[in-house]
């Protein structure tokens, strides 16, 4: 049996594109992007998700492996990959940043601790924030709604030269933008509630100045910081709930410039 250069063409375009775009984002996202899963882990579970997906997929391009519009094609699906990875990734960054200002407020923005899933120094408050995070994550299936909207990726932007514009890009840019303004919705009570602590403290120190005010005031900073963190646990599910789905918004609406 004899096959066209064209089937040929077509049958490496559909398996190799689609393992570029699984591949780019199991190496950015969450959970299994982070440094204590296996390289060898990573590939075996992007070509197991290529061979699900395969007969999910739509025609693939007939196009010269050796072209230039198949290193463009390849090149914007490691983009797309990499930009659906991104978005979750900024759910964990954005934590990170609210237990930065959270811990600033309570005194231990010097404590820092090393993150096992990216391997840098990020602060306590901010790692406890993601360890609840990432259980949360797993509870609402978010790894399950992760690969439900990779899949649906190659529907809203099928494999092509043209499946990404410039205003994608620029939404992607953009998504950043979206991680400070979040992480002081997270933050907001334990950092409101410490202002106060500190206002009323101001307050004591002009009407008794004999009160050492700096050697109380840190112990009771600290203290009440932790135990608004006992209570911030009961409203972060739905935060992390919100910025799960506005992160796979984001990605859903790629293709149609962002918007």
């Amino acid at each position: 049996m004899l096959f066209t250069d064209t089937e040929i063409y077509t049958w490496a375009g559909s398996l190799v594109w689609p393992f570029t775009r699984i591949a780019a984002m199991l190496a950015i996202a969450p959970i299994f992007g982070a440094r204590m899963v296996p390289m060898r882990a990573r590939l075996i579970m992007a070509l197991l998700l290529t061979w699900i997906v395969l007969p999910l997929l739509p025609q693939v391009p007939a196009i010269d492996p050796l072209s230039m519009a198949a290193v463009l094609i390849t090149l914007q699906q490691m983009v797309i990959g990499l930009a659906i990875g991104f978005s979750l990734q900024l759910i964990f960054a954005t934590l990170v940043i609210a237990g930065q200002a959270t811990a600033m407020g309570m005194g231990l923005g010097f404590a820092q601790m090393v993150d096992p899933q990216n391997g840098v120094s990020v602060p306590v408050i901010g790692q406890y924030y993601v360890v609840v995070a990432t259980l949360l994550f797993l509870a609402l299936n978010g790894h399950l709604a992760l690969i439900r909207v990779l899949v649906d990726s190659f529907q809203s932007l099928p494999i092509g030269v043209d499946s990404l514009g410039r205003e994608d890009f620029r939404a992607i840019a953009l998504w950043g933008t979206r991680m400070f303004s979040d992480a002081i919705m997270v933050a907001l009570p334990a950092i409101a509630s410490i202002l106060l602590v500190n206002l009323s403290f101001g307050v004591v120190s002009r009407s008794a100045p004999q009160l050492n005010v700096f050697g109380v005031g840190f112990p009771v900073t600290l203290t009440l910081g932790f135990v608004i963190l006992v209570f911030a646990v009961s409203n972060l599910l739905p935060q992390v709930q919100l910025l799960i789905s506005g992160a796979l918004d984001s990605v859903s609406l790629l293709g149609h410039g962002g918007q």
